[in-house]
């Protein structure tokens, strides 16, 4: 094992992986991202454990998958009980410091960090209570129209939020950084690109709308057709509200919000440089989800398609091979031991049994295409556990009650044809189906979501307290308040 190194570990909130320039992107421009991929090793399999902010962020933190630690939806937030690798390092003596999103329960938690700056947790300690209304159908949404109709040039409560995250973090790394004797760990978790799709004017007029081109798979045959994905994405009916001008407006808020990203990790790159730690820190940056962007005429996560589910990971730093593509599968659960590794901690019985792997140990070694990764998703607007796997060329999605999906990423990256129901294809489809089944139950699972899901609708007061409650479509930034918004059709 090399020597230990602080870790700067930044993370994006609902980056797709396709959108930058290292990943491939002809429009969008991430020269600050693409840098650091350029002097580390950039990942081209990587997944999120959950498309949707709250379990992902319980996954990343504790280095479990969702059905181990029951974070299931927006409204099962960690709470600090579970340990994370910010609790070893901290325990351990070394500094883990937090600046910006979390999206656990509370600050009044221990949360395993030293310090918690201008935290985000879910609303009230609660979070998205009408997401957990699934069954018979999912809750139906409020507030649908106000992603298109916010999309476009201006300032958001969540660019000043990502500022203020940024100066944070450049000021931590020049004044307390360098007097630190042991490795540190300084997490760095921005809001944007999540919507809404509003980006500072100077960032969206790097991309003219009328320049550029609509989605894929958004003409009018390339609605979802699957049971479930079909019935998620009627609940998530953002692109309802959508005309085609719209839609490029938006897409030139996210790209512009994709390169304010960009700068804003540019200026913290900078401030490790000019500290004088970037020889002796390893740098991870990565995103707790991705958003399909008007794919198949769906907006925002909630789906195991690459738009929502691919995420970009990317490391860099002593003892990682410098300018390096792998094509393992990785998840957010692989950070808990990469952290804990770079700190010079041995893994204790606890964290030998982790899923995850180190980052650093997978991109030193020969790609392993056949390792696995899993993703689950229990939340809002699924009627049913929604399970990946990506293996090798395949991907596997798993719908309990329901047909499955498989895709050939090898033949065919955009998931364009279902080859789920191809009978050449049913050995290989029994094959995933093992390699889901060597990890979780998925009927188990998806009884034991669905059991705390209730018991939580109970706990608040019911289905129709709930509906009339409503939902307040994204957590705001720390000092704003929520706005909730109903639909009646519920």
């Amino acid at each position: 094992m090399s020597e230990p190194a602080n870790v700067l570990f930044i993370l994006s909130d609902e980056h797709t992986r396709d959108v930058s320039g290292c990943y491939g992107h002809k429009i969008v421009r991430t020269p600050n991202i693409d840098k650091l991929a350029a002097r580390g090793t950039k990942f081209t399999a990587a997944y999120t454990n959950c498309p949707i902010c709250v379990p992902a962020r319980a996954s990343l933190h504790t280095g479990t998958y969702v059905a181990e630690n029951a974070c299931w939806d927006n409204a099962h937030p960690y709470d600090g009980t579970r340990r994370s690798w910010a609790h070893r390092l901290r325990d351990a003596g070394h500094e883990a410091m937090s600046i910006g999103k979390l999206h656990f329960r509370s600050a009044k938690d221990d949360n395993g960090f030293t310090e918690e700056v201008i935290p985000l947790h879910v609303v009230d300690g609660q979070g998205d209570l009408l997401g957990l209304i699934r069954r018979p159908k999912a809750a139906a949404r409020g507030g649908m129209p106000d992603l298109a109709k916010a999309a476009g040039p201006g300032e958001s409560t969540y660019a000043k939020y990502d500022r203020n995250i940024r100066d944070g973090a450049v000021e931590w790394l020049k004044t307390r950084a360098p007097a630190l004797k042991k490795p540190w760990c300084l997490f760095v978790s921005f809001v944007k690109p999540h919507f809404p799709l509003i980006a500072p004017p100077e960032f969206f007029a790097m991309y003219p709308p009328e320049s550029l081109p609509m989605p894929r798979l958004y003409e009018p045959n390339d609605y979802p057709t699957h049971p479930s994905v079909k019935a998620l994405r009627e609940c998530m009916s953002y692109d309802d509200f959508f005309t085609p001008e719209k839609v490029k407006v938006a897409l030139a808020a996210y790209y512009g919000m994709v390169s304010f990203l960009d700068d804003n990790i540019g200026r913290v790159l900078t401030a490790l440089s000019e500290a004088g730690l970037a020889g002796n820190t390893r740098v991870i940056y990565s995103t707790d989800h991705g958003d399909n962007l008007g794919t198949r005429h769906m907006w925002g996560k909630s789906i195991h398609y690459e738009e929502a589910a691919a995420i970009p990971m990317i490391v860099a730093g002593p003892g990682v091979p410098e300018g390096k593509t792998c094509t393992t599968p990785v998840t957010l659960v692989d950070v808990y031991p990469t952290i804990v590794q770079a700190a010079g901690l041995p893994f204790d019985a606890t964290e030998k049994a982790l899923p995850g792997k180190s980052l650093v140990d997978l991109a030193n070694a020969a790609s392993d295409p056949e390792r696995v990764a899993l993703g689950e998703y229990h939340a809002a607007g699924s009627i049913t556990g929604m399970f990946m796997i990506r293996k090798g060329r395949w991907k596997y999605i798993h719908h309990v009650g329901f047909r499955a999906e498989l895709y050939d990423l090898e033949t065919d990256p955009g998931e364009t044809k279902d080859l789920g129901e191809s009978a050449a294809h049913a050995q290989t489809l029994r094959e995933m189906e093992a390699e889901l089944r060597k990890i979780l139950d998925p009927d188990a699972v998806n009884a034991r979501a669905f059991a705390d899901q209730e018991a939580k609708i109970e706990k608040f007061g019911g289905r129709d307290a709930l509906i009339a409650r409503g939902d307040f479509g994204y957590s705001p930034a720390p000092g704003e308040k929520p706005v909730f918004a109903t639909r009646i059709e519920a």
